[in-house]
């Protein structure tokens, strides 16, 4: 009879049973912690709704947002609006804000500790906090009262959140109030962003003159090449190359002189040298960067190297009437930046009613920490930005005063050194005394090869260097009126495109620039017998500019724009070689007539033109020899035989290409570069953006002089150029080299600053990994954390045809519907409206006491 009673279950032993038990406890607190951390992270989000008081207003403003968050301000005054500009800039970005006003003023380890150190070391020898106080003092009374109005709405905003932005709490910290100066600080974090701080550019030249006979220094960075499309001018042409009487690598002593410092020992640079090796100048080659303990301190907080370590970019074109399928004039713009969570601007649409009863309205992008529409249009103008790569640096070699040694010879004799005794506050540390020294002319900022001091002369030192005076284009409607504000403008030096609702267009440079005497400004130079100098800031009136141009169409790519005298005016702060100039030039050439869309098309046109040539010599340098040498180079040919000519994500052609001519490159510059880096070791490939017509004309022309002897010949070279490229490709794993596309390479890394900060925090602050079309030699610019920060195609006066899309999206609060609002518009390239949408949120600020 078989046994119908239970049989009892295997014993489970205590220890398991208790494991289980912890197990299932700390699942359960984790989750408890997660959803209190999730609950607690919505408390600092912004109010969208309802009504909030305001002090300091004078009537109501209302705040409608749409489905993407953009905010429409209607106020009765240009203060109120500005005062709620300031109240939004909080409620959306107040740690951004913080960021950069800290990043100019050299206090980032007061917020980050220790590691931000090299960071503030470097900015804090500008005193840019004593500039920004001494421009606030010199603004006009309406301008200092439109910063107080929105340093008190800043404030207001951020004490409206229920608890601080969460940057704060990972960070524990509290945010500072706003100061009028700190919306000065945020536009010297541009002017560090955009030209550097540091006079490098110069430094490479002079080690290129030093280091090198003089030839070499203009074929290494010519003032015009070859691809440049300039507005005015023509292209430049690259010189002959020097015979060998003037240099030969296959002589041991090639370089005689010009190869060892006087001291024979290597420079000694500002920082230290740059991290080289394969990989990195395989990725990096043409794009330079900063030494390596600045490099990590700026990475430690989740900020940009600025220029010299990002591929140049931004493109601004603008057709008039007769070009467009409207009859009105149009302006596309797309500023190039590092790209990061939140994006660089902030959208906003403004509105309010003049003293004279005349109605405003301006739409396009503000930058959080301002209280100015940056780009875009007030309904009579529009206008749009690129970096001008114009001179407003140089670095002055100083002589050191006989019997003085804290002193230096000036035209009028010796001076001694001004010692300003700084202190760099340092979270979770001790703080640190920093001995700023300066000169008449600039802060000492390096020591070069011959050991004498060098101090940087710089627009952003300057009174009207920086200034609200890009405000005046919110009246401006006249296209004249338009140029004339920008050329007055304290900014950095920028191309300005602009239109005007009467189908007109215009070019100028926004921003002051300086006056040299006896100097061009390329080189490090002594001031000290005055025959070289600057004399100020130039008045706007020299500063060049182009109206309505015959064809009716202006163009700018960040690089050479002019020639001749205007050029002079202008000077060389680091040109980008013209390929992608050309390339729009001949787009907008290509037809009579543009479309909003049209316009978007051009500027996400990811066609490898500039390329094209390199691939044709890769081809032929694949010979049947070549292949069967190393059966991986009959895999490149196939690849590269059918690339597609396009940056293309799924191209592995275009990768090969484009990382076998950063190689060659890498290796036919090298012997050049040998010496002037050992006069200065930050030297690299990355100044030398204009080197391009040498490298070309070296492996054509193949001088057996001019070829390293460890290379043997020219095809050796070339074909030890694609093994690097092979050889790297490895190190992010090894798979088939059909797998190694263009979009492997270049994946969106797009992050918040502080993403790295806590395990798995950057699933939730990061944008997602999308593989990108695009590259740096076309108009769609594009690398992982570099490209476009807005695109927008805007007619003034039709703005509701317009078209707008941005990374990322309004807000800064991951647990906001709008923090990610817009992205997929921008990865896609999809035309999204240029204006706000339909109102789908209403906040109300109302006048309250003044605590």
């Amino acid at each position: 009879m078989p046994d119908l009673l239970p049989v009892p279950a295997p014993r489970v032993p205590t220890v398991l049973r208790w494991t289980g038990r912890a197990l299932a406890a700390l699942l359960l607190l984790g989750a408890l912690a997660a959803a209190s951390a999730w609950w607690a992270l919505g408390r600092s989000l912004p109010v969208l709704d309802g009504a909030s008081p305001l002090a300091g207003l004078g009537a109501t403003v209302t705040v409608t947002r749409d489905a993407l968050g953009v905010p429409t301000v209607r106020g009765a005054t240009r203060l109120d609006v500005a005062r709620a500009t300031g109240f939004l800039h909080a409620q959306d970005r107040l740690f951004q804000m913080d960021l950069l006003r800290r990043r100019a003023a050299g206090e980032l380890a007061e917020l980050f500790g220790p590691k931000a150190l090299p960071v503030d070391r470097r900015t804090r020898r500008h005193r840019l906090r004593q500039v920004a106080r001494q421009a606030v003092a010199s603004f006009a009374p309406a301008e200092r009262a439109l910063l107080a109005a929105y340093a008190a709405g800043v404030d207001s905003g951020a004490a409206a959140l229920d608890a601080r932005p969460f940057e704060y709490l990972l960070l524990r910290a509290a945010p500072a109030p706003w100061r009028e100066e700190d919306s000065v600080l945020v536009i010297l974090a541009m002017f560090i962003d955009l030209t550097g701080e540091t006079g490098s550019r110069d430094a490479a030249l002079g080690a290129l003159r030093d280091g090198l006979p003089r030839p070499f220094l203009d074929l290494l960075a010519p003032l015009e090449g070859e691809f440049d499309a300039p507005l005015v001018g023509e292209a430049g042409v690259t010189p002959p190359l020097p015979g060998p009487e003037v240099l030969d690598l296959r002589r041991s002593a090639a370089l005689g002189g010009h190869a060892v410092p006087p001291s024979g020992r290597p420079g000694r640079g500002a920082e230290g040298a740059a991290p080289r090796g394969p990989d990195r100048d395989l990725a990096r080659a043409l794009d330079g960067g900063p030494d390596r303990e600045h490099a990590a301190g700026l990475a430690a907080v989740g900020l940009s190297p600025g220029p010299a370590a990002d591929a140049l970019g931004s493109n601004a074109w603008a057709l008039d009437g007769r070009r467009s399928a409207h009859g009105g004039a149009l302006v596309a713009d797309d500023m190039h930046l590092g790209l990061r969570v939140p994006n660089t601007w902030y959208r906003a649409s403004l509105a309010w009613t003049d003293e004279d009863g005349a109605p405003r309205r301006l739409d396009g992008v503000t930058l959080p920490g301002v209280p100015a529409l940056v780009a875009g249009s007030n309904g009579r103008v529009a206008w749009g930005f690129t970096n001008s790569y114009g001179d407003v640096q140089d670095l002055v070699e100083l002589s050191a005063a006989p019997g003085a040694p804290d002193a230096y010879l000036t035209p009028d004799g010796p001076r001694p050194y001004l010692h300003h005794a700084e202190v760099l506050r340092v979270k979770g540390g001790a703080d640190e005394p920093l001995d700023v020294v300066s000169t008449i002319w600039g802060p000492v900022i390096d020591t070069d090869h011959r050991g004498r001091r060098r101090a940087l002369a710089w627009t952003a030192h300057h009174p009207g260097g920086v200034d609200l005076g890009l405000l005046a284009l919110e009246r401006a409607a006249t296209l004249d009126a338009a140029l004339e504000v920008a050329r007055q403008a304290g900014m950095p030096p920028q191309n300005f495109l602009c239109a005007d609702d009467a189908g007109r267009i215009g070019w100028t440079i926004a921003g002051r620039l300086p006056r040299r005497v006896g100097f061009d400004g390329r080189l490090p130079v002594s001031f000290t017998d005055g025959s070289r100098r600057w004399e100020g800031l130039r008045p706007p009136v020299e500063t060049p500019r182009l109206l309505d141009p015959p064809d009716g169409r202006l163009w700018t790519a960040n690089a050479r724009v002019v020639d001749g005298e205007a050029l002079t005016v202008i000077g060389d702060g680091g040109y980008a070689l013209g390929a992608r100039a050309g390339q729009i030039r001949d787009r907008l050439r290509a037809r009579e007539t543009f479309s909003e869309r049209d316009l978007l098309a051009i500027q996400l046109d990811d066609r490898a033109l500039f390329l094209t040539r390199w691939q044709a010599l890769l081809v032929r340098q694949l010979t049947l020899e070549a292949m069967a040498e190393d059966p991986r180079r009959a895999e490149v040919y196939r690849a590269v035989k059918g690339w597609g000519a396009r940056a293309a994500p799924g191209s592995v052609g275009y990768r090969l290409v484009r990382a076998w001519r950063l190689a060659v490159t890498a290796r036919v510059l090298a012997p050049l570069l040998d010496a002037p880096r050992r006069l200065d070791p930050r030297l690299g490939p990355g100044d030398l953006h204009q080197a391009e017509g040498l490298v070309w004309r070296l492996v054509v022309e193949r001088p057996p002089h001019l070829l390293a002897p460890a290379e043997g010949s020219w095809d050796r070279l070339l074909l030890a150029a694609l093994d690097d490229v092979l050889a790297a490709l490895p190190e992010q794993g090894r798979r088939d080299l059909g797998e190694r596309t263009w979009g492997e390479q270049n994946t969106a890394a797009i992050r918040h600053p502080l993403s790295g900060a806590v395990p798995g925090l950057g699933r939730l602050l990061d944008l997602p990994a999308e593989r990108l079309p695009g590259d740096t030699h076309m108009p769609r610019v594009q690398g992982p954390a570099f490209g476009a920060s807005e695109r927008f195609v805007v007619s003034p006066g039709r703005e509701a045809e317009g078209i707008f899309e941005m990374p990322g999206g309004q807000s800064g609060h991951p647990r906001s519907p709008f923090y990610r609002a817009g992205h997929a518009a921008w990865v896609r390239g999809e035309p999204a409206p240029f204006l706000p949408g339909p109102a789908l949120h209403t906040l109300t600020l109302r006048p309250a006491p003044a605590p």
